[in-house]
């Protein structure tokens, strides 16, 4: 197999006087800036409240997919964090490239810079030593690499085009939203909303290419942001149907229909997991809608919790103590707290520089 790295290695162009340690409390936000696309940290104390620290700059450009106001990227996953080797990887749209920082307590070190094998990132995400980047236009495409000692080469034969619909209008909507390893790594899982009405789930052969795709596809259906449960079963935030819906699957790749419960949202599209609660973002109705798993794999919803204007990408904190989600209509982050019993209490919102439409949080 061909190897690239492609990619050049840079200094860190901030610090923070905050005391560093393998489990600072940290929240990094990516503002998708088009003239420069940037990662903020913002310190947060025991209560969940945020303090904005330095501002990185991710070496690359954000980008805006056509139509989009309150989500640029129209994805989950631009800005993800890999725990095993205490990396952050920034999607940079505007410049077809993948930003490498390692994550030494609360701070930065930018330390690569790739290309992304294709047009418009907009989700990244790893596994042990293998990272795969989803392209958003041109039909779409995913890239894979193979990580070595803090940096990433490009595997060539690791690419495979989509060919999805991503020039119809509006463009936000068609272009795919999130790629995922399964839990165990065995399969690599792309949400394609619009663009192609389906989840593709990726086989890897034995030499670690992804082999041709298993579709579940549904006519009308948009299928955004993933995640999965405690059993390794995939949940998925439909934008069309406004639901979140369970599968259970298989080796071979194909999906089983386990659950569907609507939000009776608008635009629900990011979905976030803490134990056995879900929250899902709704851009069109300023909510998180709650939901808690029992009988199985069925979803019980559980009410909205109004944010503030455009609500989109969200995270959890490891310890499951605290959201943070975007609000790319206000440019801010609100902070919640879970409760015991997975409902979610206001602590803060606060404004991020450049952060209309931003897309891309990471807490820790």
């Amino acid at each position: 197999m061909a190897l690239s790295t492609a990619a050049f290695t840079v200094p860190a162009t901030a610090t923070s006087t905050h005391p560093t340690g393998d489990h600072a409390k940290v929240v990094f936000v990516q503002n998708d800036r088009v003239a420069g696309n940037q990662v903020i940290a913002y310190r947060r104390d025991d209560d969940g409240t945020l303090h904005k620290g330095p501002v990185y700059d991710t070496g690359g450009k954000g980008g805006i997919l056509a139509g989009s106001v309150v989500d640029h990227l129209a994805s989950q996953g631009s800005l993800t964090y890999d725990p095993h080797h205490k990396l952050l990887y920034a999607v940079n749209a505007g410049s077809n490239t993948v930003t490498v920082f390692a994550v030494e307590g609360d701070k930065l070190r930018r330390q690569q810079v790739i290309t992304s094998g294709g047009v418009f990132p907009v989700s990244v995400t790893a596994h042990d030593d293998r990272v795969y980047v989803l392209n958003g236009r041109k039909g779409g495409s995913i890239q894979g690499y193979r990580l070595a000692d803090g940096t990433l080469h490009r595997v060539e034969a690791w690419n495979r085009a989509l060919r999805l619909d991503t020039g119809t209008a509006p463009e936000f909507t068609h272009t795919p939203g999130q790629v995922a390893f399964t839990p165990d790594g065995s399969q690599l899982v792309v949400t394609t909303k619009l663009g192609g009405n389906s989840i593709e789930v990726f086989p890897f052969g034995p030499d670690g290419a992804p082999g041709k795709p298993v579709e579940d596809s549904k006519v009308g259906a948009q299928p955004f942001g993933l995640t999965f449960d405690e059993r390794d079963r995939l949940v998925v935030a439909d934008g069309a149907a406004n639901s979140v819906v369970t599968f259970r699957l298989h080796e071979d790749g194909k999906a089983t229909l386990l659950d569907e419960t609507p939000t009776g949202q608008q635009a629900s599209c990011w979905v976030v997991r803490s134990g056995d609660n879900f929250y899902v973002s709704n851009a069109g109705s300023n909510t998180l809608s709650r939901f808690r798993q029992e009988h199985g794999a069925h979803l019980a919803a559980l009410g909205n919790i109004p944010t503030g204007t455009g609500t989109v990408d969200a995270s959890i904190t490891p310890d499951g103590r605290y959201l943070y989600v975007q609000t790319g209509g206000a440019g801010a982050v609100d902070a919640f707290r879970i409760d015991k019993d997975g409902s979610l209490t206001k602590i803060s919102t606060t404004k991020v520089p450049d952060g209309i439409g931003g897309e891309g949080i990471v807490a820790l």
